[in-house]
């Protein structure tokens, strides 16, 4: 895909607006109409990433309403801190859970990531950021398990398959947040490590909290990574 220009590519998102409006907004005012006052009530909750190649709403064709999501770098969920540190991601998830009461928590991992390339390659020093090292750091874990279970591979198999064990991480993560492993092990909430990789163009989940990932199959219902009865 060429490079556009900056500023042409900000007009055309200007442009992109006037057109879901005039195709999308007032075609469905009714549906507006319902989320303005009667408020959202998604069921499910996904922590995405924010390359701008793995949009949730975007690969699920989800519908305004229909998800409530939380992007940040290398779609990371940080282990359970209560301090007195600002927290984005666990604000939103506190949100989600308890404010929203969603059923299902999604850790929406995906291929090419460059959250979990700068961990593999620099760890927690990254020369070329100030503030990625530190987050992405969080996941030394699934560097940990690469390192331990294929350290002869070359750096890009190596990633590969730390992409896939960094939404495990993440997952585990979900666990160590009170209200949510109550609502889980009550049976209220369950939660999916899914996978999208891009490069062949398949959605994957994971069968259980340690895999293995299996191929979402149209028409079949996902399955649990972690619910009432693994928890």
């Amino acid at each position: 895909m060429p490079y556009r220009d900056a500023d042409v590519a900000l007009a055309e998102l200007a442009q992109g607006f006037a057109r879901f409006r005039a195709a999308y907004f007032e075609t469905n005012r009714t549906l507006y109409d319902e989320l303005v006052w009667e408020g959202q009530s998604p069921r499910v909750m996904v922590v995405g990433c924010s390359d701008s190649r793995a949009d949730p709403q975007m690969i699920t064709d989800a519908g305004p309403g229909e998800i409530f999501t939380i992007r940040n770098v290398a779609a990371l969920v940080p282990p359970y801190m209560p301090d007195s540190q600002l927290a984005g991601t666990s604000s939103a998830l506190e949100f989600g859970v308890k404010g929203l009461g969603v059923a299902h928590i999604v850790v929406l991992g995906h291929a090419m990531c460059g959250g979990v390339r700068s961990l593999m390659e620099y760890g927690d020093a990254d020369p070329r950021f100030e503030f990625i090292s530190r987050w992405v750091a969080q996941l030394r874990p699934a560097r940990d398990e690469v390192t331990r279970l294929v350290s002869e591979a070359d750096a890009a198999t190596r990633t590969r398959l730390a992409e896939r064990l960094a939404v495990l991480v993440s997952l585990s993560n979900l666990m160590t947040y009170p209200w949510i492993a109550e609502r889980v092990t009550g049976g209220q909430l369950s939660l999916h490590a899914w996978f999208f990789d891009f490069v062949w163009g398949v959605l994957l989940q994971a069968a259980g909290p340690h895999g293995p990932f299996e191929q979402i199959e149209p028409g079949t219902p996902p399955v649990a990574a972690i619910s009432t009865r693994m928890a």
